[in-house]
Formats: structure tokens, sequence, C-alpha cells
């Protein structure tokens, strides 16, 4: 997952964008970067690490224009720690083009020999985004016939040519030089995205973003979600259009994004993240009444913060108290996307700490919205043990994580995953709780799905092995997971990048 945004605005957006992606900041810790234009000319900054690290002042002064994108960066594919693979990405032929992307392509490596053999094109990264920009540029010359003219038609048929080309997950946000601002989301509705806008004086502000939180915080009203397989367009002088440039797939938005990738705050395709959470609550209570009714349960604690809604509703249901037993120290990362597990599991205990006084002699249930690779949960029952729990219960507000990722989420091998090839029992057992209870995958859908009906169905492959957009065979996942592997293994270099683009001829 990573963090997008996209603004036109009628003042200089430069604060506006990095004011969005530290709202934006929980999905991507790795890199930032802003691009913005004015007075035909593309301004960028972009690095390695946080948005408050990447950016100072004297950045900000350069990034000039009233229109712009930004992106915070959590890398799946690509190597971490490589600035040369923060976004945005640039192109100049045959018109100026910035993307910033969200998402995992699938067919990334297809595409990459394409675009060297038949298209004459050539990637400098790693990058699946820099791939997709280089297959919108490609597609953009080919609709416009070798005129050199933009127009609508131009640019929607342009989008629906990458729509036919590029297969995954994909939500991307384009700053087209001259023309104006570009969105469009996959045709399976995976990724996330939101257009928001503000009326203001001097005319009308849009903006478009990963989560709606952004656009609240920024003081913009949200209108509605882009929906799958849709583009919008919004011209320079604030004029928004919007086209179906993809038959519209089954719609399969990513249920990890409601299980822990997305702000409570947020509202993604209609559905608020925390009433959904505070459904995997309720139907999680109902299992451990129905199967676990001999536990003798004294107290139920989350694990900070994604399991709160989860746990305090289960809490409820149950007629348990529920009690804070976990101090989170918030200047540490976050585990789940450090790569490697010594580092791993070294930052758990100094994210969190606990109070003896609600453990000690108690049988305590620990809530979390999900395990992954284990490691954190074996660190947390440890820690509920040394601090005087009698008896340690787990639960997850998801089921069994068994399946690799491959739209845009870091469980890429199946060899990291505790539950791949492990009972629920086993499982209990390896991170030492006296009993492990999961939510059910039907209840699962269940809980999120009766908050928006029109949502048919979600993208729940790492639990499922199903995998939406058709095309992901075994031979595929045995060939990311290497490639993965080795693409985490390079540290790439640091630094940070500043760029002043000419504007291309258009």
């Amino acid at each position: 997952m990573c963090g997008i945004i996209g603004v036109m605005a009628t003042t200089p957006v430069g604060q506006l964008l990095y004011d969005g992606l530290q709202v934006l900041q929980h999905r991507g810790q790795d890199a930032a970067g802003i691009a913005t234009t004015e007075g035909g000319r593309f301004h960028m900054h972009k690095g390695s690490g946080l948005v408050r690290d990447v950016f100072r002042t004297r950045n900000m002064r350069n990034l000039l224009g009233n229109w712009g994108i930004g992106h915070c960066r959590y890398p799946t594919a690509g190597s971490a720690y490589n600035a040369a693979e923060a976004q945005p990405f640039y192109v100049n032929s045959p018109f100026g083009l910035m993307l910033a992307h969200n998402g995992n392509l699938t067919n990334s490596d297809a595409l990459k020999r394409e675009m060297y053999l038949a298209d004459l094109r050539h990637m400098n990264t790693n990058s699946d985004s820099e791939v997709l920009l280089n297959v919108l540029a490609h597609e953009l010359q080919e609709s416009s016939q070798g005129s050199f003219r933009l127009d609508e038609d131009t640019i929607f048929r342009a989008v629906a040519g990458t729509h036919k080309r590029a297969k995954g997950a994909y939500a991307a946000v384009v700053m087209i030089a001259g023309y104006g601002l570009l969105a469009f989301r996959d045709p399976f509705g995976i990724r996330p995205l939101v257009i928001g806008k503000n009326e203001t004086p001097d005319g009308v502000e849009y903006m478009v973003a990963s989560e709606s939180v952004a656009i609240d915080v920024l003081g913009f009203k949200v209108v509605r979600d882009v929906a799958p397989g849709e583009a919008i367009l919004i011209d320079t002088q604030g004029n928004l259009v919007s086209r179906q440039c993809a038959e519209r797939r089954p719609f399969a938005p990513c249920m990890f994004e409601y299980v822990y990738l997305a702000r409570p705050d947020s509202l993604i395709d209609g559905i608020s993240v925390y009433e959904s959470r505070i459904k995997m609550g309720v139907y999680l209570a109902e299992r451990i009444k129905r199967e676990y009714g001999h536990l003798k349960i004294d107290v139920v604690i989350p694990i900070p913060d994604s399991s709160r809604p989860a746990a305090m509703e289960l809490a409820a249901i149950l007629d348990v108290p529920y009690r804070e037993g976990f101090v989170k120290n918030r200047y540490i990362g976050r585990t789940f996307i450090m790569p490697g597990q010594a580092v791993r599991s070294k930052s758990v205990r100094q994210k969190l700490n606990a109070m003896y006084q609600e453990f000690a002699g108690k049988n305590v249930l620990l809530v979390d919205d999900s395990i992954v690779r284990g490691t954190t949960s074996r660190e947390i029952i440890s820690m509920a043990r040394d601090a005087g729990a009698a008896q340690v219960f787990m639960a997850s507000a998801a089921p069994p994580v068994r399946f690799a990722n491959v739209y845009g989420i870091d469980m890429p091998s199946r060899r990291e995953l505790i539950a791949a090839f492990r009972t629920e029992e086993e499982v209990g057992k390896e991170i030492g709780a006296d009993a492990l209870i999961y939510q059910d995958l039907e209840d699962l859908k269940r809980a999120v799905g009766s908050l928006n009906p029109e949502v048919g169905d979600f993208e729940t492959s790492c639990f499922d092995g199903r995998y939406v957009t058709g095309d992901i065979t075994a031979e595929y996942l045995s060939y990311m997971e290497d490639g993965r592997h080795a693409a985490t293994s390079d540290d790439g270099e640091g630094g940070q990048l500043d760029l002043n683009l000419v504007e291309s001829d258009v």
C-alpha cells in the first residue's frame, strides 16, 4: 500500500499536499514526494523517510503552483530504501507526465519487456509505478495519433488502453503538463481512491486521495469514491469530467484496508472503517460465545491501535471488562512494514510496554486486528506472561493469513506467514497462546459488507487464495516470492532529489 493525493486548487498547493501526506503517513513510511507545476514548469522534491523528514522549508519554497500530486511510499515491489524509487515519477515524451501510484501491477515484467522491445521505452528503476507511467505515456501517444494535441477524449482513450494492458491493483494520480490532473482506478477497485471538493470565492477546488480522512482534515467535502475502471480529469480551469474507461468487473475492494491498513476515521467505498471494525468485534464475540464458552476470561485487552474498536465491542458483548494493558511508543515505526524478522522482533518491545496491573493473576484475552507473521503476537504474549498473566488467550479480528498478497501489501512469501502451513491449534502453540480464536472469513465479509450492500465482493486472497484478477498462477507466486526476497535484500542508496523540469511541448 501507499498513500497518494492530488489537488487542483485556486491558491498555492504545496502546504495542502504536505498536510495531506502527513494524514496519509500510515500508508507508507519508506519515502515521500511532492510534485507541483507553475508557469509551465514541474517542480518536485522527494526522498527516503517520513514526510516530516523529507521536506524542509527550503524544499517547500520551491514547490510552486496551484496544483500538484503527492505520494508516501510503502515498498512491495522494487527495493526498499532507494531514493530513486520514491515517487512521483516523470516522463517528458510525448507529453510531460508526473505519476504517483498505489498498488501493484501483476504483469509488470511483461509490460517492461513490451515497453523496451515494442514501444522503445526504457525504465530506470525496478518500480512497477514507473512501468505504469510509461504505459500511460505510450497510450497517450497512440491516442493522439501523432498530433501531439490533448483533449479529454484523447486522454480517456489512453486510460482505456492502459486498463487493457495493465493487470493487478492500481490507483493513480497524474499531472499532465499544460492540461490538468488525471486520476484513475483499476477495474476491480482493489485499491481505494476518493474525490473531494472545496467551494471558494475564486472557484471550486478538487482533491483526490487514497482515503477520505485526507479530504476531511484539509477542509474539503467528500463527493464520492472513484468507481472501478473510472477516470477523473480536472483541467487547469477547474472543470471536472469523468468517464468509465474499462468494463466494470466484480467490485472487490481490498479487505485488508478495513482490517488494518486504513485509518478508522476513513470512509472507503461507502463503508466506515471504524464501523466495520466494530462489526468485526460483534462477529468475533459471537464465535467465542458459541465455540469457546469454556474459557474463563477476566479482561479483554487490545493490541494498539487497529484492534481497539473490535476489542471494545467484543468485551461489551461478552460482558467482560475492557482495559488498556499496553502503552505504545508512537515514535517507533509500524513493525508490519519493517523488512527482516530480526528488526521486527527487536522493535516489538520498543514499541509496546505492558502495564502489570492489568495482567497480574488474570486470564487475559488479547485482541489483535490480524496475525500475519506471528512474530509480534509471540512477543506480546510473552510480555503478558512476564507481567503476571495467569492465562493468555489471543483473538484475531481477521481469519488466518495463509496466502501471499500480490496487490500491494507486504505479504509476498508464504514461508513468512505463520498460518500458511499450520492448523489454528498449531499456530496457537507456536505463538504461546493458551487458546487462539480466529474470525471466520464469511463472518468477516458479512461484517464489512453489511455496511454497504452495493459492494458485492471483497479481495480476500491472503485469506482464501482466490485472486480476483484471474491472472495469478502458482508459477507467478513462486517467481514473485523469489524476486521480492532478492529485492528486499538490496538496501539501495539513500538521499533526496529535487527537480525543476521544463514543460514539454503540448
